[in-house]
């Protein structure tokens, strides 16, 4: 699901970001010289602000160390759950 968040997201940041640049150019009053940088500009700064929230929306939150031990039995995070290995003699 998170992909189609972000291909949508992305498909309306696009329409948005060439919306902005017209916008700029008809206050001006002409086409800029540099169009395809700027444009660069304004669609990365919102996609970096927007991916990011997405992210923060999407993502699992996080785990409590009570939540760890019982996932993961014999991790690091739970030491007493690890099995010791034999001795050799």
């Amino acid at each position: 699901m998170a992909y189609f968040y972000y291909t949508l997201t992305a498909i309306l940041l696009y329409l948005l970001s060439d919306w902005i640049l017209n916008q700029i150019e008809h206050s001006i009053g002409k086409r800029l010289k540099y169009r395809s940088l700027i444009f660069f500009v304004i669609i990365l700064t919102l996609s970096m602000t927007a991916f990011n929230f997405i992210e923060k929306i999407v993502a699992e939150p996080p785990q409590t160390n009570a939540e760890q031990k019982e996932a993961v039995p014999g991790s690091p995070e739970n030491p007493e759950n690890q099995e010791v290995p034999p001795v050799a003699q």
